[in-house]
């Protein structure tokens, strides 16, 4: 696996509980985020997917480590990289570090599901290709 796509996120006093801690499932969005953000590196918009393609994107199955706590005010750093490929799902494998110390860990497999339908469908050829070229250039 190359270099991951890494997203710099400030961690607001509204992600935190009343001890200043990253409250546990906002990992959770910063996670989404940088999938997200990777996405939109790659030129895709998840809007336009799911109106000129009939996809959308949905969690499968999450796969969570905490192992240091983030703080109010810390930079930390989110990544999200590819690490396996189906027809019809992805598998990320991700990380938020503040500075060389990792925090939490995050496998998580994505499934692409007819936006009408909500039914598992193959990812287009064009956004597997371009998910396929990018990650190996991160």
């Amino acid at each position: 696996m190359k270099a991951p796509f890494i997203l710099p996120t400030r961690v607001y006093y509204e992600d935190t509980d009343a001890g200043g801690v990253v409250y546990h499932s906002n990992y959770l969005n910063f996670f989404e985020r940088a999938r997200t953000e990777m996405l939109r590196d790659l030129g895709f918009e998840q809007n336009e997917l799911r109106e000129q393609s009939g996809v959308i994107f949905a969690v499968r199955t999450m796969q969570i480590e905490y192992l240091r706590p983030a703080k109010f005010n810390d930079l930390v750093h989110v990544s999200a990289a590819i690490s396996h490929t189906k027809k019809a799902s992805l598998t990320f494998e991700q990380t938020i570090k503040c500075g060389d110390i990792m925090l939490c860990t995050c496998s998580c497999r994505i499934a692409c599901l007819d936006a009408d339908n909500l039914k598992p469908t193959a990812i287009p050829d064009f956004l597997f290709d371009a998910f396929l070229t990018k990650n190996n250039e991160y």
